[in-house]
């Protein structure tokens, strides 16, 4: 397949029924988004909270790791977006499929809700991946810090880390939502829907909008969708 992305894909306004019925039978039937969305939650949120166990009566120095590792995470999110998730890498090729061709079907800017709870599975990370987030990224990391700055730096860092990871998680669930429920209706998640629908746009997915969560990077790498 070329690297054109939108390729593989029909017209915008296409009816996406078909394609969601053939990828929910593939589904293990014991699958909940209920329980996916409380695994996820409550895993981030003991990182959290174990992580800020670690602090001490930090320094304004130390509570500089706070912008310093959000910033760093939404680059990450920005360009972990932009590259692999939407263009065929070595190694990483289930990242790509996942999100463009699976995810990027089943949720058009025409259709962005879920049908029911088991649709949950096309958006959140599978559970693995909060352990590997956790396990080999901000673990390792957070023990690195604590070894050259400190354990306030470490803990700071995890618990920042970790919330901004909860933060995506939990925004983009919410971008796919109703826009009629209760969350849906808030400002600050209609105006950040809005940032992400037009990131579901065939045409305009591998051109802008990369930021999910905050589009910080976005703005600095003028890739911000009109």
């Amino acid at each position: 397949m070329s690297e054109d992305t939108t390729a593989p894909f029909p017209d915008d306004t296409s009816d996406t029924s078909a394609f969601r019925d053939a990828l929910r039978a593939t589904w293990s039937p014991r699958y909940s988004g209920i329980l996916h969305f409380a695994f996820t939650s409550s895993v981030a949120l003991a990182g959290i909270a174990y992580a800020l166990t670690l602090i001490h009566a930090p320094g304004w120095r130390d509570w500089l790791t706070v912008p310093v590792t959000f910033l760093y995470a939404n680059a990450v999110e920005y360009f972990g977006h932009k590259g692999p998730m939407h263009h065929r890498t070595p190694g990483v090729g289930l990242v790509f499929k996942r999100h463009t061709l699976e995810h990027h079907r089943f949720f058009t800017h025409v259709r962005m809700a879920f049908d029911t709870q088991r649709d949950v599975k096309m958006v959140l990370f599978p559970p693995v991946l909060i352990l590997f987030f956790f396990g080999i990224f901000a673990l390792p990391s957070g023990l690195l810090l604590r070894a050259l700055f400190g354990q306030n730096v470490a803990g700071l860092f995890v618990a920042t880390a970790m919330a901004y990871f909860l933060s995506y998680e939990w925004l983009h669930f919410s971008y796919h939502l109703s826009p009629d429920t209760f969350v849906g209706r808030l400002g600050v998640v209609k105006v950040l829907r809005e940032h992400h629908l037009r990131h579901h746009e065939v045409a305009k997915m591998t051109k802008g909008n990369f930021n999910i969560t905050f589009p910080v990077c976005d703005a600095i790498f003028g890739t911000m969708l009109k």
